[in-house]
C-alpha cells in the first residue's frame, strides 16, 4: 500500500511550515523524514493520519489501517501489557465486540511475540525499560495490521543498544506486513539502517530527495551540514546567526 503526498501546505497562527511539499512511499517501503528542529517532521504525520487538516494539498493512502508510533511510549500506565496492546481491539468501533477474550489474547501474544517479547503480558508499564515499553508501543500499533505505520521519533531517549534493537524491528515489521512507513528522526543510524528513501526539509521545503546511501557519500550542501552537525552552513539553527548579518 502507498502514501502519495501532492503539493502539500500547512500554516499555523501565520507561519508556513510546510509549502508544496510532494512525495511518495511505495508499497513496503520506508521513508526517512529529517530536518532541523520545527522544520516540519512531525507535521506531516499529523496530516497523514489526520490530526490536523492541510490548508491545501493532497494526501492519498491506500485503503486500511494508520498505525502511529509516538516519540515516546504513550502507554496507558493504568493498563497491563496485555490491554494496551488489545485497547484498539476493544474500544474502536469497527473492532469492538469483533473478538472473543481468547481471540484477543492469542492476537496479542502473536503482537509480542513479532516484537520479540512473550509472556509480559500481566506487566504494568512501569516494570518495564525504556527499550520495552517502546516495543510494547510497536506491537499496540500493529495489532490492527495497519498497511500503514507511522514513527516519529522512535528512538529518542534510548541508549545506542535499544535503538539498534528498535530499529532492527522497524526493519522487521517492514518485511513481515509490507506496509509503506514513515520515520521522522534524527539518528543518522536509522536513516541508514531503516530507509530506503530519505527527504529532507529546511524552510517550508524538501531540499534533498534520495537514496540514504547518497546522501551520506554525496548528498548537497544541506546533507552535509546535517551529517556533520556543523553550525556553519545554509541552514541557520535559531541564535546561530551572525549578530551583524
Amino acid at each position: 500500500m502507498s502514501i502519495e503526498v501532492k503539493n502539500l501546505t500547512k500554516s499555523f497562527k501565520g507561519r508556513t511550515v510546510l509549502d508544496d511539499i510532494s512525495f511518495r512511499v511505495e508499497d513496503g517501503e520506508i521513508l526517512a523524514v529529517v530536518g532541523l528542529s520545527g522544520a516540519g517532521k512531525s507535521t506531516i504525520l499529523k496530516l497523514i493520519c489526520g490530526l490536523t487538516k492541510p490548508d491545501s494539498g493532497e494526501i492519498i493512502v491506500s485503503p486500511g489501517d494508520i498505525a502511529m508510533v509516538f516519540q515516546y511510549s504513550a502507554l496507558f500506565d493504568s493498563l497491563n501489557v496485555e490491554d494496551n496492546i488489545a485497547f484498539a481491539l476493544t474500544e474502536r468501533k469497527e473492532f469492538k465486540n469483533k473478538y472473543t477474550k481468547e481471540q484477543l489474547k492469542e492476537i496479542v501474544a502473536q503482537k509480542l511475540k513479532l516484537v520479540g517479547l512473550e509472556g509480559i503480558e500481566e506487566k504494568m508499564p512501569h516494570e518495564l525499560s525504556g527499550g520495552m515499553q517502546k516495543r510494547v508501543s510497536f506491537a499496540r500499533a500493529i495489532v490492527t495490521d495497519p498497511n500503514t505505520i507511522l514513527y516519529d521519533e522512535p528512538t529518542a531517549g534510548l541508549d545506542p543498544v535499544s535503538s539498534t534493537m528498535i530499529e532492527d524491528y522497524i526493519v522487521r515489521l517492514k518485511d513481515e506486513l509490507h506496509a509503506s512507513s514513515i520515520i521522522v528522526t534524527h539518528q543518522l543510524s536509522t536513516i541508514q539502517r531503516c530507509a530506503d528513501k530519505v527527504i529532507m526539509l529546511y524552510n517550508t521545503k524538501i531540499v534533498y530527495s534520495g537514496t540514504p546511501q547518497d546522501m551520506i557519500s554525496g548528498g548537497n550542501e544541506y546533507t552535509k551540514q546535517f551529517i556533520t552537525a556543523c553550525i556553519n552552513g545554509p541552514m541557520k539553527v535559531a541564535g546561530s546567526e551572525d549578530p551583524e548579518n
